[in-house]
Formats: structure tokens, sequence, C-alpha cells
């Protein structure tokens, strides 16, 4: 039940619940967001599907990101990169052993670190000029700006969210400048609802977080992730991974959480942990910018996120099942560019099993309280 109170719209209960990969011992997608105050959980689930790699059609339809672009402003935490003498936080070494400790273990129960993609992804629409508006209708305590914010979305007909129980969708108009973002979105007979999510108005000069200039009337808690991180933000995208490039932070939602606090940019949480050296929503991580990856064997999606992590660095942003990092969801676009295609025919666990995790380190951090 979600309260309508603005206290009550802070934190989130964690309630997730870990399932196995159908005949593999794997963890499936899995992460953790939704409303403020709803509770609800979000189970893994799924199955790595073997299919071939063909690229993407009806790409404006439904998940191309315009091309060379990127959202939020050239100087967000998202696409601005980290200097190489970043100050670290006090307590980084302890922090980034903690997180490596939880990866070991999740390798060697054989369900994780996980990158999110056909559950618990994002799909990511970019829309043209001209694209139709739509209502989409929020079932949730009113929130009279959010509600006007989404009484015209350029929402496809033949977009679809996420599967699994979040639902995800982000709906980008380049041309207006403007982006929609939804928790629970469905299609029902009476048109579109979602449970939660936020809307963005001059999205190039944004940071890439919720907050009172995103929208008339927004609120620090709007926005479909635990952290009001944008939903968008720190997702690789199918377009960018093709090329092999990948230009901002990434996202990455951990089983481990701190509670009680968040650090800047993050706007709010729904960590759960009593372990002071678990990482609070908001954190922003980075490899080791000494650590030479040229001499590291790696998958090249794994590449792609090593510098990606070094240069630009990883930000948590929700509660998960496992570790995991968070992809754009393929459903509309007419194609499985992953399991064939940037994965080789492997799981992401085993993937990622070759990432750098022990050279992270946790930049200085900007720490507040839940009210």
């Amino acid at each position: 039940m979600v309260p309508a109170s603005a206290e009550g719209l802070w934190s989130l209960p964690l309630a997730c619940t870990l399932a196995l990969l159908a005949g593999c011992g794997g963890a499936a997608d899995a992460g953790r967001a939704g409303p403020p105050g709803s509770g609800a959980a979000k189970p893994a689930g799924g199955v790595l599907a073997s299919r071939t790699f063909h690229a993407p059609s009806r790409a404006r339809a439904q998940g191309a990101a315009v091309r060379g672009t990127r959202p939020f402003a050239r100087t967000s935490f998202w696409n601005k990169a980290l200097p190489p003498d970043a100050t670290l936080d006090p307590h980084s070494a302890e922090m980034a052993a903690r997180l490596s400790d939880e990866v070991a273990q999740e390798q060697a129960s054989k369900h994780g670190p996980w990158i999110n993609t056909t559950s618990y992804g994002v799909p990511l629409v970019t829309v043209g000029a001209g694209q139709p508006t739509t209502t989409v209708m929020l079932d949730h305590a009113p929130d009279a700006a959010l509600s006007e914010a989404w009484s015209s979305v350029p929402l496809p007909p033949s977009a679809q969210a996420a599967q699994g129980s979040d639902g995800y969708m982000v709906v980008w108009q380049p041309s207006t400048d403007r982006m929609w973002e939804f928790w629970q979105l469905s299609r029902q007979s009476d048109g579109w609802h979602a449970s939660w999510g936020g809307a963005m108005m001059h999205v190039s000069q944004n940071q890439g977080v919720y907050g009172p200039g995103a929208w008339p009337g927004a609120k620090p808690w709007w926005g479909a992730t635990a952290s009001s991180l944008a939903l968008a933000g720190g997702v690789m995208s199918i377009e960018e991974l093709g090329r092999g490039r990948i230009n901002h932070a990434l996202a990455i939602a951990l089983p481990e959480v701190r509670a009680g606090v968040f650090a800047s940019p993050a706007q709010r949480t729904d960590g759960r942990s009593g372990d002071p050296l678990a990482l609070p929503e908001g954190a922003h991580l980075r490899l080791d910018p000494q650590l030479d990856l040229s001499t590291l064997s790696m998958p090249p999606v794994v590449r792609q996120m090593a510098v990606a992590a070094q240069r630009y660095g990883i930000l948590v942003r929700d509660v998960s099942a496992n570790v995991a990092f968070i992809a754009q969801d393929p459903s509309g676009t007419g194609s499985d560019p992953y399991s064939n295609g940037f994965y080789e025919g492997k799981y992401p666990s085993e993937l990622l099993a070759s990432f750098p995790w022990t050279h992270l380190q946790v930049l200085k951090m900007d720490l507040h309280s839940l009210p």
C-alpha cells in the first residue's frame, strides 16, 4: 500500500526474493525500484534465451537513442569524465572490499553478478516531434503535478514495458527536450496506466536526477528508481554496445545497500543494510585510473564496461537480488542483440567474472540522512 504522505515516500522497504535460473544455477535479471513507500518486491526470474543476433529493426519505434547524442547535461555526473585525481572516500578501500566480497559470494554460488536486459532492463523509446500523445493514468495516491505531466505523453501504441514486476519504460523526445519514465507501466482496456515514475523538461540541461526543477511541481521522490536517479541514466544502450563504446557512467543495483542514508546526487533510498561498509544509494565508484586495462583479458562487452567504469564511474541506483548492471531491454526492437551477439553465447555472470572488481574505488561521498 502506498502512503499518501510525503514522509512515507522517502524510503522503500526491501522484500526482494532470489530465484535461480532454470537449468543453469545463476541469478536472472534482478533489480529493485518502485514508487516510494510501495513495499513492492522484485523477484529474479527468467532464462537467457539462445537466439541469433540481428541488427535492430523498428529502431525509431522503440529502443534506439538518437545517434551521437546522450540525455542530460554534458556536465552531468552521468556524462562527465572523472579527473584522475578525484578525491576518494576515507573508507573507500573497506567499502570496495565489501562489494568485492559480495561479488565473490555470488560467483561461488553461481547466481551473479548479472546484466539486466530482458527482465528488469530498461526499454528506451526515442520518438520524433510528430509522435501522437496519449494520457498515462497514475495508479497511486494523487499527485496532481505528475498526473498533469502524464496527460500528454508521446508514447507509441506499440511500446512494450519491461518484463517483470517493475514494468519500466523511458520515453525520450529530443525535439521537445522532454523525458518521461514509468514504473509498472501497462496498457489496459481504458488506456495506459503506471504506478509511479516521473517527467522531466529541459533534459539536456538536467543533471539526470529528479528534484523541483525537473518539471513544474516535481518532487524529490519522483522517478522510477528508489534513489530518484533518472531511469535512463547509466543504462547501456544497444546502439552504444554495438558501436563498441560507452560514453557515460554505468548504473548498478546491489543486494546490500546501507540503510538510513543516501549520497548525493541520490534524493532518497530503500537501503536496508545495517552494515556500515555497505554502499549507500548515490555512491559513485570508479575503477582505479592507474589500472592498465589493456593488460587484462576481458570479453569485448566487459572491456567496454570497464573502460566506462574507469573514465566515468558507476553509480549505485537501486537495491536488487544480486549485483546487477543495467542495459537496454530489447523488447519491441525486433531483435535480441545479447545472447549470441554481445554475450557471445555466455551468461552475464560468466562474462563479468573478468571484470576487475578488486580495483574499484569509492569517491568521496556527501551523505544525507533520511528525514
